[in-house]
């Protein structure tokens, strides 16, 4: 595994990920792999033990899929545009509530998708718990950043059991970075201490 520093962009992604020029990428037999999600099914696909991680049924599939890119798409977006924001600001008041409303259309979502199950994925983590499981740690440190709860029982108490649930399973639990850890990084990235 490689790391890249913070703000700086190896010639190696630059060459693996042109068109992006970001990261994660995973090079397997000298083939650059970019995108999260996209490397998810590659994993999924190549090194295949039991069960797919994507629903065998088509329709099934295609929601998946679907919620995954939904995800991809709102939620660290609305997490990078609440990271710089003090407390209290109006700023920070209307961005978070976009955040809510998209975990409102997730709990929702998760609603149907689990049918009644643990995962969104059915009794086993699937794709689309992946994909909102990576982003978990940071709606927790976003929380304590401007000081407002997101993963609220009573607003979505669906989503809130099933971030408990994913976090305490067995492949997830020692993975997932401490939010206060992210808490700091943010600190550090909006103060400027990166070098450039």
């Amino acid at each position: 595994m490689t790391q890249e520093t913070v703000g700086k962009k190896s010639d190696l992604l630059l060459k693996s990920n042109p068109v992006y020029k970001k990261i994660p990428v995973l090079i397997h037999n000298g083939k650059p792999i970019c995108e999260s999600m996209i490397i998810v099914e590659y994993i999924d696909e190549t090194w295949s033990v039991g069960a797919s991680i994507l629903p065998s049924d088509p329709y099934d599939r295609a929601i998946a899929r679907f919620w995954t890119a939904y995800v991809d798409d709102k939620i660290p977006d609305l997490i990078r545009k609440l990271r710089p924001l003090v407390k209290g600001s109006a700023e920070a008041e209307v961005e978070a509530e976009k955040l809510i409303a998209a975990l409102q259309l997730l709990e929702e979502a998760f609603e149907k998708c689990s049918k009644g199950k643990c995962f969104f994925g059915g009794d086993e983590i699937g794709y689309l718990d992946i994909a909102l499981g990576s982003q978990l740690t940071w709606i927790k440190a976003v929380e304590k950043i401007v000081e407002i709860k997101f993963l609220d029982k009573e607003k979505i108490p669906g989503l809130v059991a099933w971030s408990e649930r994913f976090c305490a399973h067995e492949a997830v639990k020692e993975v997932m970075p401490e939010a206060d850890r992210l808490v700091e990084f943010t600190k550090m990235l909006f103060s400027g201490s990166f070098a450039k």
